[in-house]
């Protein structure tokens, strides 16, 4: 518990100091604002790329605290891939001054990439077997983990990115996610809490977390970016495709999930009746739309992943 809780405050100092630095030296890097998002034009100009924090932070204390592992590694290679997806995918559009960056190919084919890596590891290794919610049993799914890897990596990761849509929302639902990932993990590894690599590292992550969120918090001083975001979505999906609990994806990242189906519904029944469900998607633009303020809405969808990830929980006990 002592190496643990070291780790989370000296997180939070590195986090502090890291963040300093940041907003120094990025007042150029600055984003490009969507322009039939009303609500967010005085947003257009806000310094961008704050994610790069997690970058810094996460690589910098594991090699402290961290016992050099092959799920530590991989974990921190997902990680360390997908954010410099997203920070190339930020260069451009700041580069250019546009929102757009990578063309959604790129985007997509350099996700796949990275996600087959992963999905090949497992398999190689027999990390097969995945939890099932709710019955609490363990199905192996043999050569179909491949491409059932494949599908949670690059869907979880896109949902991570795209609820970063308001000041403080994704910060908001991690600072919930990653309690109860790491209460998951505790409950299904059996492992010390010391001993957990995959805890660190959480642990490490959520430090630097509410950190970053006394700065996006709205009005957000700097944006987290695709840098930040997608990085996290690789993270959060890497962790839990490694210990086998990533079906649990759909209930502890209920808001996540959420927020992607919102997009999904929204393109589908728009294409097939030219009417949509939504006033805007992903969903978290719906309801800002319908007036409702950028805190309110962060911290419902913190309290909904909160009520849904301690139902989740209780089953394990």
């Amino acid at each position: 518990m002592l190496k643990i809780s070291l780790a989370f405050l000296f997180s939070i100092l590195t986090s502090f100091i890291i963040m300093q630095i940041i907003l120094r030296t990025n007042k150029q890097a600055k984003q490009t604002i969507l322009k039939y998002v009303k609500e967010h034009s005085k947003k257009n100009g806000t310094p961008t790329m704050g994610g790069v924090l997690f970058i810094i932070n996460i690589l910098l204390i594991v090699f402290i605290f961290v016992k050099p592992s092959r799920e530590t590694l991989v974990v921190l290679s997902v990680f360390f891939a997908y954010s410099v997806l997203g920070f190339l995918d930020d260069f451009i559009k700041i580069k250019f001054k546009q929102n757009l960056g990578l063309l959604p190919y790129q985007k997509i084919a350099g996700q796949v990439l990275i996600s087959l890596i992963l999905a090949i590891y497992v398999y190689s290794f027999k990390q097969t077997s995945i939890l099932i919610p709710f019955v609490n049993v363990y199905v192996d799914f043999g050569f179909f983990i491949v491409p059932f890897v494949i599908i949670v990596c690059l869907a979880f990761t896109n949902s991570v990115n795209l609820i970063d849509g308001l000041d403080g929302l994704c910060c908001n639902v991690s600072a919930v996610f990653i309690p109860s990932l790491i209460t998951l993990l505790l409950l299904t590894n059996k492992q010390n809490l010391n001993d957990n690599n995959l805890i660190t590292i959480l642990v490490i992550v959520l430090a630097s977390i509410f950190v970053f969120l006394l700065y996006n918090t709205s009005k957000a001083s700097i944006f987290m970016g695709d840098v930040g975001s997608l990085g996290l979505g690789g993270l959060y999906s890497s962790i839990m495709i490694v210990s086998g609990t990533e079906l649990f994806a759909l209930t502890l990242g209920i808001m996540f999930v959420v927020t992607s189906l919102s997009v999904i519904l929204q393109v589908f029944v728009y294409k097939r009746t030219k009417k949509r469900v939504f006033l805007m998607s992903p969903l978290h633009h719906h309801f800002q739309m319908k007036g409702y303020s950028e805190p309110k809405i962060a911290y419902t969808y913190s309290f909904i992943t909160l009520i849904v990830s301690i139902i989740t929980i209780s089953t394990l006990l």
